[in-house]
């Protein structure tokens, strides 16, 4: 009988588990494998017919890694995430004071809320106002502790100023959609809409990142999933809840959320730069409002 050549090494390392590791690359292609012990080094042996075929499949592996690892960029974590919170909680709470005292004679309810018919005819700022007024106490409370929860997670991912001025942004346009795809017309108020504009940005956020390293559909859309059901259950229900605005919102979030999430670690913007962000989204607030009290003595 002919002597069979001896095991080939494919792999070492002073680490079993990594043996370990690589031995799964050749389960999967069928090739059988065994584990020796050289010196201080852990070898993963081959049959000598098998070893060409399993140096070939491990260098794939080893080569799709480093591919992998070259394209994704770390994410940052921006810390002062707070600052924004307690600036969101602010605003609400000023202007419900003012609404509530009719400040100056004004009658900031009926100058800020969502009329859709108004805001077809060109009262743009109406979309942004709205996002300020609430009808109560548990209504304003509610939206202060939700919206300030999803504000600060978005401005961990991509930095407070960034994530609120999107937030903004993205909860206008989610007021705006709502009153052009409404047949009736229809008046609605509050923070809400720009609550699920965050959900939908930290959502999609996370969609982004986990789209390229998911090893099956579900670990892949489960973000996605879970934005649509907390969407759900705290978007759905109540006799007053505008649903449609809630969707819009949603929706009108994920586009941000996907962007900022595909260039992952290119988002590490400057403290100045983030201040120029802030400032923009206050600007803006305070644009809207000026419109809107001019509008209401007119």
């Amino acid at each position: 009988m002919k002597p069979q050549p001896p095991p080939e090494a494919v792999y070492r390392s002073p680490n079993r588990n990594a043996c370990l590791e690589h031995s799964l690359v050749l389960d999967t292609a069928g090739i059988p494998w065994s584990i020796g012990q050289e010196a201080h080094e852990y070898i993963l042996l081959v049959a000598a017919q098998d070893a060409a075929r399993a140096r070939a499949e491990l260098e794939a592996y080893l080569n799709e890694n480093r591919g992998t690892s070259r394209r994704e960029r770390p994410v940052p974590h921006f810390a002062g995430g707070w600052m924004g919170v307690y600036g969101f909680a602010a605003v609400l709470f000023l202007v419900d004071i003012l609404q509530d005292r009719r400040a100056f004679g004004w009658d900031w309810y009926a100058a800020g809320r969502v009329q859709s018919d108004l805001i077809r005819q060109g009262q743009w700022w109406r979309t942004i106002t709205a996002l300020t007024l609430h009808v109560d106490a548990p209504h304003l409370i509610g939206n202060v502790v939700v919206g300030g929860l999803f504000g600060l997670f978005a401005a961990q991912l991509v930095g407070a100023g960034l994530a609120w001025l999107s937030i903004l942004v993205a909860g206008a346009a989610g007021n705006g959609l709502n009153a052009w795809i409404r047949l009736t017309p229809h008046t609605s108020v509050g923070a809400s809409t720009a609550v699920f504009a965050a959900l939908g940005i930290v959502a999609a956020f996370a969609w982004m990142r986990r789209r390229s390293r998911a090893s099956s559909p579900l670990e892949r859309w489960s973000p996605l999933v879970g934005g649509v059901v907390l969407l759900g259950y705290l978007g759905a229900g109540g006799a007053r809840t505008d649903v449609g605005a809630h969707v819009a919102g949603f929706c009108c979030g994920i586009l941000p959320g996907a962007l900022f999430g595909r260039m992952g670690g290119r988002m590490a913007l400057s403290a100045r730069g983030q201040i120029a962000f802030g400032t923009l989204a206050a600007s803006l607030l305070m644009l809207a409002w000026s419109r809107a009290l001019a509008a209401g003595q007119e």
